[in-house]
């Protein structure tokens, strides 16, 4: 059962002294207003959409490798930065109020007056659009992963949930581990074995990131009223989450690699780093504390792009 907690208008009273001077007078905002493009830049999440497609090419590499023509590659790529990009536009919108509030997030295009509202729609709409309408032109089962991941994450994960529970991180693990298995079944026509293997790591992952991220910036989230782990479970629970979810995260990539049939030098590299990881959570798990598993986060985010790395090299080997 999702614990639930009522969402709240955000108040002028609920600035303090470091938000409030966190937002610029027009003269000065006009002064340093950045390029448009890195505007932009900043409303995708550059580095966060990379990565998810990133994870895409991994699937399709694990199921054509070279095999795969150059518009496969060009048309998977493409939508999925429309695709990706876009709703992270639209999420943007949505969360407005609490980015202002966030002192991590209170310097972001929309918080600040860069870009109106009206501009980041029709921005995020007009990508995501075309992300979803060229996922559909490449194969219909590859549109429908991509349209479902972006609904997951709009829809289910930001419309309803992140306000209102903590276990909304599960709904935005799903969204997340969508581009990787869409560029599994783009390249093997099905949703096999591997692409639910796959998909689970990166759900899996996912956990660690955002709840580490709830725990270094605890209060932050309590001033936006976004329910988080930390805040409902306490810290001891969140850490133990952190290494639990690690933990699985390297079991279901090594599952993935054995059912994708890796070369032995790439499976013995890969086993080698995740053993490393589970060694890693456990001893998070036992005696858990901030320093353990932020050094967690930034192994399991390490092993999980050497994964990809890996799976592309003997995709494409």
């Amino acid at each position: 059962m999702l614990l639930t907690t009522n969402p709240r208008p955000v108040r002028s009273e609920d600035l303090g002294p470091t938000m409030m001077s966190a937002t610029p007078d027009t003269a000065s905002l006009q002064a340093r207003r950045p390029p448009r493009w890195r505007t932009y830049g900043t409303l995708v999440k550059s580095l966060q959409t990379g990565l998810l497609v990133w994870t895409g090419i991994a699937g399709l590499a694990s199921a054509q490798g070279l095999e795969a023509g150059l518009d496969l590659w060009a048309g998977l790529t493409f939508s999925l930065v429309l695709a990706i990009g876009g709703s992270t536009v639209l999420n943007m919108v949505y969360d407005r109020d609490i980015d202002r509030l966030m002192q991590r997030t209170c310097s972001r295009p929309l918080p600040q007056g860069v870009v109106s509202v009206r501009e980041a729609v029709v921005l995020g709409s007009l990508l995501t659009g075309s992300g979803v309408l060229l996922a559909f032109a490449l194969s219909s089962l590859y549109g429908v992963l991509i349209a479902a991941g972006v609904l997951t994450d709009l829809v289910v994960y930001t419309l309803w949930l992140k306000r209102r529970s903590p276990w909304s991180i599960v709904w935005g693990g799903i969204a997340g581990a969508m581009p990787i298995v869409a560029g599994r079944a783009l390249g093997v026509g099905v949703i096999d074995a591997a692409s639910l293997a796959l998909g689970l790591s990166v759900l899996l992952w996912i956990p660690t990131h955002i709840v580490t991220f709830n725990l270094r910036y605890e209060e932050d989230y309590r001033r936006a009223g976004i329910p988080t782990i930390p805040q409902v479970y306490g810290q001891r629970a969140a850490r133990r989450l952190i290494s639990a979810s690690s933990l699985l995260a390297a079991v279901a990539m090594i599952a993935a690699a054995l059912l994708l049939g890796l070369g032995p030098g790439y499976l013995r590299l890969l086993t080698v780093l995740g053993l490393g990881l589970v060694a890693l959570a456990v001893r998070g798990a036992l005696r858990p504390s901030a320093r353990l598993n932020f050094a967690l986060f930034k192994y399991a985010s390490a092993f999980m792009l050497s994964g990809m790395l890996v799976i592309v090299l003997d995709g494409l080997g």
